[in-house]
């Protein structure tokens, strides 16, 4: 008796093993521009906080970039601004996880070794909050009820917008 559910598990992991190599190029991503901008002599206060913020920004972008054109390409929508918009909050919102468990390891828990803290923020935080951002993107930037990238928006010459049906690139 075959599982009838058997190929939906398997695209769901097809789709979370890409997500996985897309964040794995957004972390080596992340990593090269925070330690090339720390090697820019500024000489500016907190310019470790502004260059970490910068390389998590430069990340999040090449993660879009990567899931909307590879692990959710047939998910992707013709709102093209909002769908970036929504992916920056998920993105955001999973990088919030990460220092919520730091954060309860270090000062709550108090357990205060740097490898603790590793372990609360770069190996439970990240997995969590891997977890958070896989399913705000699957089912929210990405979801289903979503406008696909199928459609295309023209406006007509009363400027009256409609919708037509245009081939999906890619």
């Amino acid at each position: 008796m075959s599982d009838p559910h058997a190929a939906e598990r398997s695209g769901l992991m097809a789709q979370m093993a890409r997500f996985a190599a897309v964040g794995g190029g957004g972390v080596v991503v992340d990593v090269v521009v925070f330690n090339a901008l720390l090697t820019v002599p500024v000489g500016v206060a907190g310019w470790a906080l502004v260059a970490k913020a910068a390389s998590t920004a430069v990340a999040i972008v090449v993660n879009w970039i990567g899931n909307r054109l590879w692990t959710f390409r047939d998910r992707r929508r013709a709102d093209v601004l909002q769908e970036g918009m929504e992916f920056a909050v998920a993105s955001i919102v999973g990088a919030i996880v990460p220092l919520m468990c730091l954060g309860l390891s270090h000062y709550v828990l108090g357990f205060t070794s740097r490898l603790a803290d590793n372990i609360a923020a770069n190996v439970i935080g990240l997995a969590l909050g891997s977890a958070v951002r896989f399913a705000a993107y699957r089912w929210w930037v990405f979801g289903d009820g979503r406008a696909p990238a199928s459609r295309a928006v023209s406006a007509s010459e009363t400027g009256r917008v409609t919708t037509i049906d245009a081939p999906m690139p890619g």
